[in-house]
Parts: C-alpha cells; sequence; structure tokens
C-alpha cells in the first residue's frame, strides 16, 4: 500500500484483558490480536492477559503469560519475561479499573523495568482526573513512544490537560469487522424478531448507558409503531453483579413495566461472542446509544454498529459526535426521551432515509476495519523501533582505577559523622546518621593513601567517635540509627550492623596509621566482640568473620578473634548443605544485600585458619554469585533489590546498587589472594566497570570531580541522589581496585577487606 512503512518488526509484546474474560477491553484486545495474526502471519504476538481472578480464565493458546491484576511482583516478573523474549516492542491497551495499584499505578512498574518501545492505545482519556488517574497518565506518557487515541478529542485533551506532545499522538478509530452491508430481514427469522422493526443497544449492562431513557420514549414509540421491538443485548457488568446481582437489570423490566411496554422490550442476558454479536448487529433495523457520560472518548459497540452499516441514533458524546458527524448518524441531547422518540418514529416510517443513513455508515464503516487498524497500528510500531537509537559499545575508556577522593565524604559529614542520605549532592539532615556509614567511613580513613595525615587524624576520629558513642554497654550491642539531634531512635541496632561495627573496630586496629587509632580500636573489639557469637543473621556473621580475620592479622593471639573464627565457618558449611539445590549454590534460600561478603568470608576464614576446605566454598559460591550477578551482554549486573525474599528465584535486575558492586570487587580480591587465579582480577575489574558504565543502561554512576556516586540504577535511569553509603562504595571500591593493580601485583601486601 502507498505511503506504508516497511514492516521490520517480527514479533511484539501484547498486554491487555483478553477474551474469554467478558468485558469490551477483552474483546478489543482479542480483536486486535486476530487482526495483528491475520494480515501480518509472520509477526509474532506474545498475548499477556491481565487476571482479576487467577484460576478463573481458562486462556487460550494465544496467551502467553497473565498478569495477576493486584500482585506488584507479577508486573515485575512479567517485564522480566517480556525483556527476555526477543520482543520489539510494547502494545499496551491501557483502562483505568484493569490494572493493581492506585489507579492503576502497578502497571508503570512493569513498563518502567522494560527498555522496549512502547505503544498505548487509551480507551479513557479524563478532562478531569484525580491525583492518582493524572500521576498514572503523566506516566504512561512519559514513557509512551506513540499514544494511540480513537477520537480526535481525546488528543486534544491530552495536549491541553496533561502536556503530552501533539506529535507522539496519533488518531485511530476504533476496529470493525469486515461485513458486507445486509437487509435486517435475511437474519431476522434467526432470532424469531420477523415482524419486527428492531432498535439494538448491544454492551455489558451498567449504569450510564441511558437505558432508561430509551424505555422512556419507549411508549411514544410503540404507539406509532406497534412493532417497534427493542433489544437490550448484553451481560449484567460483572463488577455490577459481584456488588448487588441483577438489581440494575431487575429495575429496568420494572420500568418497562411501568410504562406499559414490557412486551416491547426483549432482554437478552448473555455476553455473545464476536461472530453472533455481528449477527445480531446485521439483525437490528436501528442501533442507539443513549449514553449518559458526555466525556465517553469511545465505545467499541457504537464501532460495530457504524462498522456493518447501522444507521444510528446517539447521544452526543465525544465518541459519538467524531463518528456521526457530517450526516453519519443522528444525535440527540442526553436523556432526552422526546427526541429520541421523534428521531426513532422518523427513521422507522422513513425506509428510505434510514436506508441512506445505513449507506453512509457503512461507508465510514470501510475505513475502520480491523485490517485497517492492524495496518496503521504496525506502521506506528515500525516508526518507533526504527526511531530507538541503537546501544552503543560500552566505553573502553574505564580507568584501571579512580584514585580515591574524600571531597564528596567530607561534604557528606559534620562534627557528629557522616549522614545518611542526600538530596541530590545536598545531605539530607532529616535522615540523620547511622553507624553503618560511620564504620564504612572508618574503615575507608585506613583504607586510602593520598590525604593529608591532619585531615585522614581528623576524620578518624570523627567517625570513630561516632561508633565509640553508638555502644549501649546496657544492652551490650551497638546502636544504629541517630536523630540530627544526637539522640538515639534505638536501644539497639540490628545484627548486621552490629556485625559490620565490629568489622569496622578489626579493620582500624590492624590498617589505622596512627597508634592512638589502632590502640582504641583494640580495646573497642576486645570490650564488644563477644556479641557475635550470640549473631543469628548468616551475613552479621559474616561481617564479624570478616572482623574477626583482619583482627588475627593486627594481633594474631587474639582469642576472641579466633572463636569468632572457629564457631561460624561450618555453621555457614551446614547452612549450604541444607539451602543448595542443583541449580543453586548458595547459603540463603534468597538472595540479599551485599551477597559476596558471605563467600568472601569464608575465603577469608580460610586463610586464617589454614582451611582449604573453608577457601573451596567461598570460591565456588563465589563463583555461582558472580555468574548470577552477570548479564547476557557480559557486564556486571547488581541483584537488583527487587530480587530480595524470593525463594530460589532467578535475580531481577533493578534497582541496583553500588554495595553489590564493591562487595564483588573485594571478595574477588580476596579470591586472587588465596588462589593466585588471574580470573579473579577480571572479574573485580568488570565489577568496577559498572561505576563507570559498564551496566545495563550504559551509564556511570561515579561523579569523576568530587568522588561522588548516585545511589543506583532503576528502570527509568539514574537515581541521582547521592547518599553515604553509595559515595563510600565507590571510594572503597577504588582503594580495592588500586591495591589490585598496583606494580602489577593483584593483592598489595595482605590484600586485605575493608568494607
Amino acid at each position: 500500500m502507498e505511503g506504508r512503512i516497511r514492516q521490520t518488526v517480527d514479533h511484539i509484546a501484547l498486554i491487555g484483558n483478553f477474551l474469554p474474560r467478558k468485558c469490551g477491553i477483552a474483546t478489543y484486545t482479542t480483536d486486535t490480536y486476530s487482526a495483528l495474526r491475520e494480515r501480518f502471519p509472520d509477526l509474532r504476538v506474545d498475548v499477556y492477559a491481565m487476571d482479576d481472578h487467577p484460576g478463573r480464565y481458562e486462556y487460550p493458546p494465544a496467551v502467553t503469560g497473565t498478569i495477576v491484576e493486584q500482585d506488584r511482583i507479577s508486573y515485575i516478573e512479567t517485564a522480566r519475561q517480556i525483556e527476555q523474549s526477543g520482543a520489539q516492542a510494547i502494545w499496551l491497551q491501557h483502562e483505568y479499573g484493569i490494572f493493581g495499584g492506585a489507579a492503576g499505578e502497578h502497571i508503570l512498574a512493569l513498563l518502567d523495568r522494560t527498555t522496549l518501545p512502547l505503544i498505548v492505545t487509551l480507551h479513557t482519556v479524563l478532562e478531569k482526573p484525580d491525583a492518582h488517574q493524572r500521576t498514572v497518565m503523566e506516566g504512561l506518557l512519559r514513557r509512551a513512544a506513540r499514544v494511540i487515541v480513537m477520537a480526535d478529542r481525546g488528543g486534544e485533551i491530552l495536549a491541553r490537560v496533561y502536556g503530552a506532545d501533539p506529535r507522539a499522538i496519533v488518531t485511530i478509530p476504533h476496529g470493525v469487522p469486515d461485513r458486507a452491508l445486509m437487509n435486517p430481514a435475511v437474519l431476522k427469522p434467526r432470532f424469531g424478531w420477523e415482524g419486527h422493526k428492531v432498535i439494538l443497544t448491544f454492551g455489558l449492562l451498567a449504569p450510564g448507558k441511558g437505558i432508561e431513557t430509551f424505555i422512556e420514549a419507549l411508549p411514544e414509540i410503540v404507539r406509532n409503531h406497534p412493532d417497534a421491538l427493542y433489544v437490550v443485548l448484553g451481560a449484567t457488568h460483572p463488577n455490577l453483579v459481584a456488588n448487588e446481582g441483577e438489581k440494575y437489570r431487575d429495575s429496568l423490566k420494572a420500568l418497562a413495566r411501568e410504562r406499559g411496554v414490557e412486551q416491547s422490550v426483549l432482554f437478552i442476558d448473555a455476553f455473545v461472542d464476536y461472530d453472533e454479536l455481528i449477527d445480531y448487529l446485521q439483525a437490528a433495523d436501528l442501533y442507539v446509544t443513549p449514553y449518559l457520560n458526555p466525556a465517553q472518548i469511545t465505545s467499541g459497540t457504537l464501532s460495530y454498529a457504524v462498522g456493518v452499516g447501522k444507521a444510528v441514533i446517539s447521544t452526543p458524546y465525544v465518541h459519538a459526535t467524531e463518528i456521526l458527524a457530517d450526516g453519519h448518524g443522528v444525535l440527540v441531547n442526553f436523556r432526552d426521551s422526546a427526541a429520541i422518540a421523534r428521531e426513532v418514529n422518523h427513521l422507522l416510517s422513513n425506509d428510505r432515509d434510514r436506508a441512506s443513513l445505513s449507506q453512509r455508515a457503512y461507508a465510514r464503516g470501510r475505513t475502520m476495519i480491523w485490517p485497517r487498524l492492524a495496518e496503521r497500528a504496525m506502521d506506528e510500531v515500525n516508526a518507533i523501533v526504527a526511531a530507538r537509537p541503537e546501544r552503543l559499545s560500552k566505553s573502553s575508556n574505564t580507568p584501571k582505577f579512580l584514585p580515591p577522593d574524600i571531597g564528596a565524604v567530607e561534604r557528606m559529614s559534620d562534627r557528629t559523622g557522616m549522614l545518611q542520605h542526600a538530596i541530590y549532592s545536598v545531605p539530607d539532615r532529616r535522615h540523620g546518621y547511622c553507624i553503618d556509614d560511620n564504620a564504612r567511613a572508618l574503615m575507608l580513613m585506613s583504607a586510602i593513601d593520598t590525604i593529608d595525615a591532619d585531615v585522614r587524624d581528623r576524620w578518624t576520629t570523627v567517625y570513630a567517635s561516632f561508633v565509640q558513642y553508638a555502644w549501649n554497654p546496657d544492652k551490650r550491642r551497638f546502636r544504629n540509627f541517630m536523630n540530627f539531634d544526637r539522640t538515639w531512635c534505638e536501644d539497639e541496632g540490628s545484627e548486621d550492623s552490629n556485625g559490620r561495627a565490629l568489622w569496622a573496630l578489626a579493620v582500624t586496629a590492624r590498617d589505622a596509621r596512627e597508634r592512638k587509632h589502632r590502640d582504641w580500636a583494640t580495646a573497642l573489639f576486645d570490650d564488644t566482640a563477644s556479641l557475635a557469637l550470640s549473631l543469628g543473621s548468616p551475613r552479621a556473621q559474616a561481617f564479624a568473620m570478616l572482623g574477626a580475620a583482619a583482627m588475627l592479622e593486627a594481633a594474631p593471639g587474639n582469642q576472641l578473634a579466633r572463636a569468632i573464627l572457629e564457631r561460624f565457618p561450618d555453621e555457614h558449611l551446614a547452612l549450604l548443605d541444607r539451602t543448595s539445590r542443583p541449580d543453586w549454590r548458595w547459603f540463603e534460600i534468597v538472595l540479599a544485600y551485599d551477597n559476596a561478603r558471605l563467600p568472601e568470608a569464608m575465603i577469608r576464614a580460610g586463610m586464617a585458619l589454614d582451611r582449604q576446605d573453608l577457601i573451596d566454598c567461598g570460591i565456588e559460591t563465589l563463583e555461582w554469585i558472580v555468574g548470577m550477578q552477570t548479564a547476557p551482554g557480559g557486564h556486571f549486573r547488581a541483584i537488583g533489590t527487587e530480587s530480595f525474599g524470593r525463594p530460589y528465584a532467578d535475580p531481577l535486575p533493578f534497582d541496583q546498587q553500588p554495595l553489590e558492586a564493591q562487595a564483588t570487587i573485594e571478595a574477588c580480591g580476596a579470591a586472587y589472594e588465596a588462589t593466585r587465579d588471574s580470573k579473579w582480577m577480571a572479574e573485580a575489574q568488570r565489577a568496577y566497570r559498572w561505576f563507570f558504565g559498564g551496566n545495563d543502561l550504559d551509564m556511570p554512576l561515579a561523579t569523576l570531580p568530587d568522588g561522588g556516586c548516585f545511589d543506583g540504577l532503576m528502570p527509568t535511569g539514574l537515581n541521582r541522589n547521592q547518599g553515604a553509603e553509595l559515595i563510600l562504595a565507590l571510594q572503597l571500591a577504588s582503594c580495592a581496585i588500586s591495591r589490585l593493580s598496583k606494580s602489577g601485583i593483584a593483592v598489595a601486601g595482605r590484600g586485605r577487606a575493608v568494607a
């Protein structure tokens, strides 16, 4: 066809309701699928059906997967499935009420976790949305490369109310069946309608359809045309049935009895299939849509009626005013029973006028048949896929290591300690401090070489003071969170924060440049480290093991450190035996944060205790977690936070945080020291490149001028805040890479882990 875009896309994902679910969106999505497959036989269309009642529907083979409406994780898992399927674009059918979350916000979680171009068909465009509806619509508009509306007014509202780019909006009318124009008398006998002049309304029965208005008009119609029969075809909307049964249908029947037209109204309570619906439409003389909502942007039933050439009488809602314009139908005012009666009587009395109107409607319908919709939509899909920029190859200019820089660390610190969070690069005092970050900052002061001695001394003292003040001798635990006014938020912190505090003390005892700091750290470790023996969290135990290994380097005779190292590794071996499966060689049944610390702790413990079995276990599990952190493209992919807590499940890609890259680098450093296998140097460099753009989004997180680091990778891009944890992760990772790279030697000195 002249003007058509060359078909280059051969695989798309289609999201919406789907038959046998009973609703208009399900019918539309199913018809869209059929039209695509018939018009483009070589096109693969993966259908992802929204499922409001899991297990209720027997979906056909066309449905690739279902999305549980109220289960946000189901949306996220579907996003991963679509990404891995090879689809080139996503076509979403959007309607309020079919997606979970406030105003259906869960669908944004899916779309934000895919990188594919998106085209969305909007079945409703609200001129006066509430706050949640606006948020969802604006999210869709930001994400979509094309937006399909079925009426021009929809595009006007999008531009005026939501600020949408008119260039991204295209009007494609609702699809209609490709049927020959037929004399109603041919099909009336099939339904027992011989001798009747039939007026039809079709659709799921619900208030707002204006059926009452037509029943009110019916006495005047029957007085002029005793053979008139008003057919109300359609099951009651399932949501209405669930809430009140058939109360609404019964009220309509009661109204017909009150007006004396009960014998002239036929209610057909059925959800009819596509072909039967078209037969019903073609058997009718007139089609009426007396809807009450002026803002209704689309009506599939109206489109179908026009498509088969029905003479239509309608109220002037948006879709009707456009599709019936220029003499293609008759419009009457809302709730105007007298006008409806007048126009119906006129058309039933004038066969010539009715036939002429039918001919004009049919001519318009020929421009809307499903094959034309499929062609126009695929033209748009091909255009957005062609316009998608190619993914650039990853830069080879990543520095072998970034010289450590404490500029961002100092920016986040005051005389109390290092603040937790920032809004962009500005410290956010509302969230105060925590021992986790100050323990890491304390380690950094020992790890970094290139700072002035006075600066090192000042900040080492500040961070050490925070750790010291966090110790609660009454509970024999470290506190974690402190308000900005220096009041504590708790009497004792988490197990992980206590394990990390012990680790920081041991590293300081070993590595601090000033003896005064080493002596302080050793004394506080000896006073507090017995808490480690009551830790139950494997990760907290791993932190304590790393600390104990560091303390044995500082003080080989430290019995408390040895006791910690002799106890926990065997417990971790037992954990591994209990939780492992052929495809899951890990200490826990779930993935969490700082994962690489568990194998690193086993390697360090094995080296300290001269136990090869622990080293072997650490190497084996490190290889497994490194594999889980390798994207199909070969780059490092940090375990996404949405993966946490999912038993025996493959990791999800977002949100990715710098802590995972840092932990992997330092674990690989331990593996290299234990084995001298150069592959661990390569793995450490691969994880380090993540900071500089060697990641899923090809976006650097490190801010080179000041040593800062963005908070992480989200599906939509960078989290541009720069909190303490992430700044420290970059700086400690740079220190570790520096040790691996110096003088061509992978591990300088003892190759210590310091985070």
